[in-house]
């Protein structure tokens, strides 16, 4: 009768949620190719404590312990104790990272926002010049992306998802200013190829159309050049990027200007030259 007993106990018993603070937390600071001296110092403690939070010897973390981590790593507590997120993409990660925490027990990560034609195909949504602005908090939202002009393009692959966007300024010449720009979604972006050229929707820059070389695995930026040499390159760190979409094609009114001859740009250089001379001289 004991042993019926205690076993009806455990069947009736709630399972116990997995926790998985400990694999997280080594997960984390192995992502950010750090060691345990050199994370241990970033969060103020000794490595000897991080080392029990790592090993799970740390059952129950402190309320300290857990706003140290978290604000240290920018994701919740609650996604470092429930989620494995050593099982996670980048792109999820990532995501995590830049506050769109949208895990629920059961679910995926919804990784981007979209609308569909009456063939549950996705459509092209045009951000237009006035829907520009509200991108950066709408991106997500589908009722945002929902009120997009939408349209189709019969060439372009049914299995890609695909968005338009408005360009601004002359940094991607001999494209044309006020190109409406059409890209890919890339939902993984370690594996960019150097000088791709994309739209790259960041939190501080909202949307611009660059050059972009992924540096992910060396300092977790992304470096962003230009077409047009007069501007120079930057870099941008991962966790102020929210979406990247791959240039495909472009619609403009008007035909894009020939480059100059290189013959044309040597005068021009030499003029300059001889201009900045006779200043020099008239002193």
């Amino acid at each position: 009768m004991a042993i019926i007993s205690v076993i009806q106990k455990l069947l009736i018993m709630p399972k116990q949620p997995q926790v998985y603070w400990a694999i997280n937390i080594r997960h984390l600071r192995r992502r950010k190719n750090l060691s345990q001296d050199e994370l241990a110092f970033s969060l103020n403690i000794s490595r000897s404590k991080l080392n029990a939070h790592e090993n799970g010897q740390t059952i129950n973390p402190t309320i300290d312990d857990l706003l140290n981590f978290s604000s240290y790593f920018k994701l919740s507590i609650d996604n470092l104790i429930k989620l494995d997120l050593s099982k996670l993409s980048e792109v999820k990660l990532r995501e995590l990272e830049a506050g769109n925490d949208t895990y629920t027990a059961g679910t995926q990560l919804r990784m981007l926002a979209t609308t569909v034609n009456a063939n549950n195909r996705d459509n092209i949504e045009y951000v237009t010049q006035k829907a520009k602005a509200g991108y950066l908090d709408g991106y997500a939202d589908p009722e945002f992306i929902n009120k997009l002009p939408i349209f189709n393009l019969p060439h372009l692959p049914v299995d890609t998802k695909y968005r338009m966007f408005p360009t601004v300024g002359d940094s991607m010449f001999p494209i044309p200013e006020n190109a409406l720009v059409i890209g890919k979604y890339l939902d993984d972006w370690n594996h960019i190829k150097p000088e791709t050229p994309c739209l790259v929707i960041t939190k501080d820059e909202g949307i611009v159309f660059k050059l972009v070389t992924s540096q992910i695995k060396t300092n977790r930026t992304l470096l962003l050049a230009s077409l047009n040499s007069f501007y120079q390159s930057y870099e941008v760190p991962v966790e102020n990027v929210v979406e990247i979409w791959q240039f495909v094609n472009y619609l403009a009114d008007s035909i894009p200007v020939a480059a100059a001859p290189i013959q044309e740009l040597s005068r021009d250089v030499q003029e300059m030259k001889a201009a900045l001379k006779k200043l020099e001289n008239k002193k």
